[in-house]
């Protein structure tokens, strides 16, 4: 019998708990190349993790620690992400992410490695939409690395991202961004 198999009969719910946990501890692949100090961790997020704001969430952590990477919806109601970048921030960002948005719940976070991208150096939300702000149609928000690279605070990191937001919208959805949402 597997030993997990044989764990999770033997000590029940406490197993599950466990494993639970060990679930969202990450696990680093380190970059290959020469000189580089980068990790990447690719995640899943499960839960009520879909119109809350999740996305956003999670590239408000890139922009704070300065991680490049990108975050989609599935299609199966969870969320996928990448960040890369130092491995003492992946942890701080991650952190944050496993705590979720004031509106999801059920939040599950898995990580595996993944490969280190030499020449990567933005953060990208694939295809966001907004249902609080009524923003529709869907925009690819891009951040762009900091040079030099440093980390700042959360309150820095939402300016940011609320000019990412305003330079990407078009149309109807100008100046939509800002609501007065604390998300």
């Amino acid at each position: 019998m597997h030993t997990y198999t044989y764990l999770l009969r033997t000590f029940g719910i406490a197993a599950s708990i466990t494993y639970a946990f060990v679930a969202v501890m990450p696990i680093y692949a380190k970059s290959n190349v020469e000189g580089q100090n980068k990790i990447a961790v690719l995640g899943k997020v499960t839960g009520k993790v879909q119109q809350v704001g999740f996305r956003a969430l999670i590239q408000k952590q890139a922009i704070q620690y300065n991680l490049a990477g990108s975050a989609e919806n599935n299609s199966d109601g969870s969320v996928q992400f990448i960040l890369q970048g130092d491995n003492d921030r992946i942890k701080q960002a991650l952190k944050t992410i496993t705590a979720g948005t004031k509106k999801s719940s059920d939040v599950n976070v898995s990580t595996s490695p993944a490969t280190a991208e030499q020449n990567l150096s933005t953060f990208t939300v694939v295809g966001w939409t907004s249902r609080s702000r009524s923003i529709n149609n869907p925009y690819d928000l891009v951040f762009h690395l900091r040079n030099p690279d440093t980390i700042i605070d959360k309150r820095e990191a939402k300016a940011v991202w609320l000019q990412i937001c305003e330079s990407a919208v078009k149309g109807e959805d100008t100046g939509k961004c800002d609501k007065g949402n604390n998300d």
